[in-house]
Parts: structure tokens; sequence; C-alpha cells
């Protein structure tokens, strides 16, 4: 369906879109168990007849405020929370200029990643509600947006129906609508640098979601729409999707402490335990910290330490993004390769190594040549290779095709061109010789590979060699999609790649992993800014002085990597508006267009507040400069933030005098 189209279409005869392709109907939300959770008198409204005032999309919502509804799809909304880290692929997904005024028709679209490629998803806005006229799925708690609502149509409508989204991973949605490479910790048997591996990846683009393991729990009295709640004693759900929304090492009076910040797609129900909104450990911080991180109110939102993280979730999901959506990483430069094939029965679906050894070299190969780093120097340094095996079944609807246990074996060759023969497979071991296979619909492995050629050998579990059921195959074959991706050059970093200036970064530390007002200074004024190229950014020393107070949680007088990682990616996003409002070119922001550059960042001020910031930070011309654009920017955003974490009705906060004088002096 081509929605430009049929937009138009409609808007030439007067019309609004009707969908036939995904009616309002019964058929369209399913056959089984949800059919029962359904209120009797259902019926199917448009936005206009449930508020007078309908908003599509409120872009100066911070987060997503969505609720969900009848169905059981916490993973569905646990991703969606974490595209909000990322306007830009959140607004890749929800295109924006869409209305429900102008050229409204009734018709909306949205885009997912599906298969190895970017489809669009057409919707009319007709929605199921109940006799009163609310919404029996995801609706917003603002009753007037409706893009929530429509989105989970558009993706029960590609998945078939809305039972379609009960089951699910936070992973296959994460990558639905980033097209992203998943990789799955089991958080028993974490790897030792895993807070390493959390920090590069909320500093990069990367998205993260986990879930609960299942428990003992009590039926919940504060969610009466959803069935089978299950909220444990600690407050966690059993069995629940959740989103990683950020981590912090904060400085206790015994040490420092790592803290994962989780959230609750449901926007309620919270951890009770150490690092909880009510916990006494805030009381070892210091005042400033303790009031920029600890949010006292039932929002979903919360931290907790990273032991009890381990402890009380089972599996961390990273959607570290492909390179057609990645950043620019310093000395690397990314390969990707698509290649897409069938299993099919008694000919190419010949299951796995050990079981089928006579049959397995009928499996599909899939030739895999690593380049050297520099092939003028023909360097033997090694390269990060990652693999995704995905499986795509024939039947339109998502749950009625049971997942069958797939992964792929790995293999160095010195040739090319050739399918490897059965003699090959009894006399050479694979590079991952502990594969697993996994009933899921995406397998991923990173590699640290030399140059050289590898062929890739995709296959189905023992147990999927037998007969396949028309349930499960009903054409006999079972399509798959293979991706590769490569990391050339520079230092290697495993799959998760730094966005950090880091040769300037790294040299300006030395040994001591903190860095003062002077290093800052150094480093900020040693960096190439790309497309800043009218004239040369300059920091001084007292702008960095009063950086550095600003993000300094814990009074040290040092900004450590993980606060100058969120000093930098705030720097890139300034950077952007910066340039985008200075329509003269003149590398300051006039009063106007410093209006426009702060209404840009989705910060709301009044015109007192700007022309008094201009008179702060301004010359004697009121005019502002990208280093105090920056200062400027960084006091609304820290300000704001501690005045919403501690005001508990939206108009006004208590503070002892010690916290006044370290928010407004130290600040």
């Amino acid at each position: 369906q081509n929605y430009q189209a049929l937009l138009e279409t409609c808007l030439k005869k007067k019309c609004l879109f009707t969908d036939d392709n995904f009616p309002a109907h019964i058929s369209s939300i399913g056959t089984g168990a949800l059919l029962k959770k359904l209120p009797g008198n259902l019926q199917w409204k448009r936005p206009h007849a449930l508020h007078r005032s309908p908003v599509f999309y409120a872009a100066n919502r911070k987060q997503l405020d969505l609720c969900q509804g009848l169905v059981e799809n916490c993973w569905f909304l646990a991703a969606l929370e974490a595209l909000t880290f990322h306007q830009d692929i959140l607004a890749a997904v929800v295109p924006q200029n869409q209305s429900f005024e102008r050229k409204y028709a009734g018709i909306f679209h949205f885009r997912f990643w599906h298969f190895g490629e970017w489809v669009d998803v057409v919707v009319d806005d007709r929605l199921p509600v109940n006799e009163v006229g609310e919404l029996v799925f995801v609706s917003s708690v603002y009753k007037n947006v409706f893009w929530g609502a429509l989105l989970e149509k558009a993706y029960a409508k590609l998945y078939g129906s809305y039972e379609d989204l009960q089951i699910g991973q936070v992973s296959e949605a994460l990558v639905d609508f980033t097209g992203g490479v998943n990789i799955r910790i089991k958080l028993a048997a974490a790897p030792p640098d895993l807070w390493d591996i959390l920090t590069r990846a909320t500093y990069s683009r990367s998205l993260m979601g986990c879930q609960t393991r299942l428990g003992v729990y009590f039926p919940s009295v504060f969610l009466p729409c959803i069935q089978a709640t299950k909220v444990l004693k600690n407050g966690l759900v059993a069995g629940h999707a959740y989103t990683v929304t950020g981590i912090r090492k904060v400085t206790c009076q015994y040490g420092p402490e790592n803290l994962v910040r989780l959230r609750n797609p449901w926007g309620k129900i919270e951890w009770k335990g150490d690092w909880s909104d009510s916990s006494y450990k805030w009381e070892l911080l210091s005042p400033k910290e303790k009031i920029l991180l600890r949010k006292n109110k039932e929002d979903g939102e919360f931290w907790m330490s990273l032991r009890d993280f381990k402890i009380h979730f089972v599996d961390l999901m990273i959607c570290k993004l492909t390179p057609d959506l990645m950043s620019q990483e310093d000395g690397k430069k990314w390969m990707y390769s698509l290649k897409s094939g069938r299993w099919v029965k008694g000919s190419t679906a010949r299951g796995s190594l050990g079981f089928c050894n006579d049959t397995f070299w009928m499996n599909p190969q899939y030739w895999l040549k690593v380049l050297p780093v520099d092939e003028s120097k023909k360097s033997l340094g090694s390269c990060d290779v990652v693999i995704s095996l995905m499986q795509k079944h024939s039947s339109k609807h998502r749950n009625r095709a049971p997942h069958l246990f797939i992964g792929f074996l790995l293999y160095k060759y010195q040739e090319s061109n050739r399918k490897l023969p059965p003699a090959f497979f009894t006399r050479h071991q694979p590079v991952n010789k502990h594969q697993v296979f996994l009933d899921e619909r995406e397998v991923t492995h990173n590699f640290h590979l030399k140059p050289g050629v590898y062929v890739i050998v995709p296959c189905v579990g023992a147990r999927e060699t037998g007969e396949w059921s028309a349930e499960t195959n009903q054409a006999r074959v079972l399509s798959l999609n293979l991706n590769s991706h490569c990391l050339y050059g520079g230092q290697s970093g495993g799959l998760y790649g730094s966005i950090l200036p880091s040769r300037v970064f790294l040299h300006s530390l030395g040994k001591n992993p903190e860095i003062n007002a002077v290093q800052l200074q150094r480093i900020l004024n040693n960096i190439s800014w790309r497309n800043f190229q009218n004239f040369r950014l300059s920091f001084s020393l007292d702008a960095c002085q009063g950086i550095l107070a600003l993000l300094d949680l814990n009074a040290s007088g040092t900004l450590s990597i993980q606060e100058f990682r969120v000093l930098w990616k705030r720097l890139l996003f300034y950077l952007e508006v910066f340039q985008k409002k200075d329509t003269s070119r003149s590398g300051k922001l006039d009063l106007v267009e410093l209006h426009a550059a702060v209404q840009e960042t989705g910060i709301s001020l009044s015109n007192e507040v700007c022309n008094l910031m201009a008179i702060r930070y301004g010359g004697p011309d009121l005019k502002i400069s990208f280093e105090s654009f920056v200062c400027f920017m960084l006091r609304v955003e820290i300000m704001g933030e501690a005045f919403r974490n501690l005001t508990q009705d939206g108009k006004g906060i208590y503070l002892r005098e010690s916290e006044w004088m370290m928010m407004t002096l130290y600040s």
C-alpha cells in the first residue's frame, strides 16, 4: 500500500480512508484467548469521535506516557521506551509530519525493519474502544494523544493481528524498530566487564531492554485491566520486560556504587529494594547527587544496584545499530552484507553437526572474506565480525508458527567459490566450537577474526530435521536472513565502539580516570569539530570550570569518564541545534535565534528567562557564542531535572538550606 498515493486519493475524494487489508473487525484482533478479554460492546472509532482536539504526537513529552492495554505486550512497550533516547530513530519509525488537522484523511503510516528491509505499514485510524469510548489496547496518559495506539495497530497489522503481539521478546521489537543487531547477555553468567559493556552501550548508539525471572507472586490490585499480573514482594513484575534507561556510578560514604536505572513500561509498579525511591541509601550521597538522580514519585522508573540487577533479572538485551544507522566511530569502518536463503525439507534442511554428520554439508553455505585492516601493509591484525541469523516463517501470523531451533557454524578455509565437501566437516573444527541452538527468531554472535576466507553454515537443530507440520511450515520451506558486519581499523573495541574523541581523551587522562577543568579545556579545544568550518571553536577555562561544576555531582572537582560521556553526547546535540538556528552563520545567536534554539531542544522557557540568560551569558550585544550556549543549556537542563525530581505537585519544591546552596552556588 502506497501511503502518499492513498492519502492524495482520499483528499481528492474528500473521504476518510478505510483499510480493507486490516479491517475494523474482530478478525484483526485475533481468534484465541484475547477475545475472552474484550468488552461486550466492542466498537471501532476514529480519534475525532473520542476527543474534541486529538493530537497525533506530543513532541514536548520526554517520556512515552503510554499505558498497556488488554494485549500483554510489555516487550513491545519496553522497546518503544528505549527509542525515546534516540529521537532520530523514533522519527524514522513514527513519521512526524502526520496530523489530525492538516491533510487529515484518516490514514497514517509507520516504518519497521522487517527481515532485511524497511517496510511502510499503512493503517486507518479506526481504533477498538469499549462502550464508554476508552481504548482497549495501548493508550496514552494524555487522552488526546493517539500515536501509540496507531503504532500498535500498524505493528499488529505487520504480524497478522493484535493477538499475535501477546507474547514476544524485547530483542525482537528492538530489531524491528531499528534494523540493529542484538546481543543477549545471561546475567547469571554475566562477563566480569558487564559494567564496561553497559557503559559503552549507554553512550553509543545502542538500545537496551531486560527481563525479570519468574517467581512467587501475589495478584496485583493496581492493574485490573491486565489479567495475569505477577507483582513480586520486591516490587518487580515476574516474567516482565523493562527498559534500561541509564547507568550511574555514584560515590557513597563507604565507596563507589554502580547503579542501573530501569523503567516499567506500565508507568507504575516499582522496585522496593536498595536504591528504590524510598531507600535509605540516598542519604549516603552528596545533596546535589541525590537531588539530580532520585525521583521520589510513582512513574515506573527506578534505580537499583548492579549487583541486584544481576540477581533479579535474567536477560539483558543490547541492540547495537547496524551501519546504516550507526554514528561515526573514530578510526573504524563497518562493512555490511545481507544474504537471504531457504531451508528446504529434503534438500538444504540437513540438521546440525554431531547429529546429522553425513548430511550436514548439504546445508546452505555462505562465504565471508575478512580483509586485512590495512592491505598496503598486509596487516595480520584481527577485526570484529558480527554475524546474525534470522528465521522467517511463511505464515502471515507471527504466533502461529513456532520458532525452530536454529544456529550456525563458522569455519576457516583457504579457498572460496566452492561448496565445502562432506569430508571437510569431519576433519576440521568450527571457529565457534560451542554453538548453542536456540528456538528464537534471531541468533547473533560476535567474533574476533584474522584476515582470510571463512564459510558460514546456517542450520536447524537436530530435532527439526524430521517432518515439519503444516502449521510450522506450510510451504515446506523456511526462509533465512544472514547478516554480517565487519569492523575495520583503529584499536579493537569489541562490538561496542566508542563515540568519544578517544585518542585526545585518553591522552589527556593519562593514568588518572578523572579530568579537571584544565584537562577538559585541552580536550574540547583539541577536538576537530566536524561541520563547524566557518571559524574555530574555543572554550575558555572559565567556561570549562562552569561546565565541570554543573556535571560534577559528587563535588569532587573532576569529571569521571562517565560524566564526560554525558557531556560529549550533549555537546553534539547542542552543536547541531546551534548550527541549525545560526542562520547568519556568524557563530553567535541573537535573541530571536536563541529563543528558536531553546525551543528546538524541546525545552519551554519564558521570554523573560531567555532574556535574562542572554544578559548573563551573552556579550555586550546580547549575542551568545557556542561556548556560552553550552553553559546556558546545561544549566537549564540540570535545574529543570532537579525541579522535576523534587516536586510532588509540579508547582513547587522544598529544599533544606544546604541543598539550596549546593544547587545554586556550585552549579
